[in-house]
């Protein structure tokens, strides 16, 4: 936090709003922290960072570890992150639709938006194998190398898209992450031309996605949805199958969110092999 922003010649209202502000970040920065901790690294005597954290808990932003003296976030925050989104009614209206894919095909199901330059998951529903994707509800996952993150930019205004990469950091996770700018926007063409996106094991080692955008007025892409598979249980087959319903599933949430014509008709469907 900028060493300005919590300048003790601030009227005390806005140095008070300022300090409960740089708590907050703190727990989301780094969860489960003890009042110590937290007094060291904001600069602000115990008693403070205690007297802010009781009273944040008792409002239920913050809560206390039964057997520590460590503190966390709440859901709370995460609800009203939800109602800030374009569309506070999105994960509502995704959740039948996911729960649909889920039963059908069993993998991890997710709905991601954009966040600065990068993706945040607002929901998810967990493989019903033993061993799946790791993932939790707002995590945030770089653009360049999910599949969510693709979908999202081949869509995008192409002023937008832009700016939003210019802020993105192409950092590589693994042998195949695409890392240069142009090699990335060649995926993007590719992208919107079949329909759907791809991670082929560009982020998480051994786990394939495929993802479609969701679309809102004026079939701007608000966000995605993927779906995550071990790559021993990922078959063409099932990629295929899985496309379909992901696409089928985006056009009535589109239809939904207010797109009376998904961009996606557009793009050829996938075809099986």
């Amino acid at each position: 936090m900028d060493d300005d922003s919590l300048d003790p010649r601030q009227p005390e209202s806005v140095a008070a709003v300022l300090k409960v502000f740089a708590i907050l970040q703190s727990l989301a920065d780094r969860s489960e922290t003890g009042i110590s901790d937290l007094s060291v690294r904001l600069a602000m005597p115990k008693a403070t960072v205690y007297r802010f954290l009781q009273t944040m808990k008792s409002l239920g932003y913050v809560r206390r570890e039964s057997d520590s003296e460590r503190y966390g976030l709440t859901m709370k925050l995460f609800e009203l992150g939800c109602k800030a989104m374009q569309y506070p009614d999105l994960i509502e209206v995704c959740k039948p639709h996911m729960q649909t894919i889920s039963e059908r095909i069993g993998e991890t199901i997710h709905l991601g938006t954009l966040i600065d330059s990068e993706i945040i998951y607002v929901h998810k529903i967990d493989s019903r194998h033993i061993l799946g994707m790791y993932s939790r509800i707002g995590r945030r996952a770089p653009l360049h190398c999910t599949a969510i993150g693709k979908v999202l930019m081949a869509w995008e205004n192409a002023v937008l898209r832009d700016a939003v990469l210019a802020g993105a950091e192409f950092k590589r996770f693994r042998d195949n992450t695409i890392c240069e700018l142009p090699d990335f926007l060649q995926e993007l063409e590719r992208t919107r031309a079949q329909g759907f996106g791809e991670d082929r094991e560009e982020f998480d080692e051994h786990i394939r996605c495929v993802a479609v955008p969701l679309f809102g007025v004026h079939g701007t892409p608000v966000a995605g949805m993927s779906v995550s598979f071990p790559t021993f249980r990922f078959t063409d087959a099932i990629g295929a199958e899985t496309v379909a319903l992901l696409r089928e599933a985006s056009r009535d949430i589109s239809r939904q969110l207010g797109c009376s014509q998904s961009p996606l008709d557009e793009a050829a469907p996938p075809k099986r092999r």
